[in-house]
């Protein structure tokens, strides 16, 4: 009988598709750049394969993050998730166990782009307004 995978594994390699989705490479490229195969990749990114200590370091060396991003709210043994790295308390952590889609993506990617600070103030206090069901405030942040 096959065992389902760690979910702390999962969460690692759901968090390692989602940076290489943000910046836009490949499991092909990334696989390249690491000397294995973009099945392999899959795997990592499915949990169905873990990831080794050293080899997490070098894909976090490729996309840009600490090690520690990985971890950003991985559960722990006793259900709860992890805080560190200034993640969110464990409460709200319920939005971000879905894979992200490519409209998430999408929103990101066009996010990043702003460098306007009040711009991208008024656009987090609009979404959450959304989010919550009530009116955006108008004051600046």
């Amino acid at each position: 009988m096959k065992k389902a995978p760690d979910p702390v594994d999962r969460h690692v390699g759901h968090r390692v598709r989602v940076r290489r989705l943000l910046i836009g490479i490949s499991q092909e490229k990334l696989g390249d750049a690491l000397g294995v195969t973009f099945q392999q990749i899959q795997k990592y990114e499915k949990g169905t394969n873990r990831i080794s200590a050293s080899r997490l370091r070098q894909i976090a060396d490729m996309l840009n993050v600490p090690v520690s991003f990985f971890y950003e709210g991985a559960p722990r043994q006793d259900g709860a998730r992890s805080e560190e790295g200034g993640a969110e308390p464990a409460s709200d952590h319920g939005a971000n166990d879905v894979f992200w889609t490519s409209q998430d993506l999408q929103l990101v990617r066009a996010f990043q782009r702003i460098t306007d600070h009040q711009v991208r103030r008024r656009i987090i206090s609009l979404v959450e307004a959304i989010g919550a069901g009530t009116a955006p405030s108008d004051k600046a942040e």
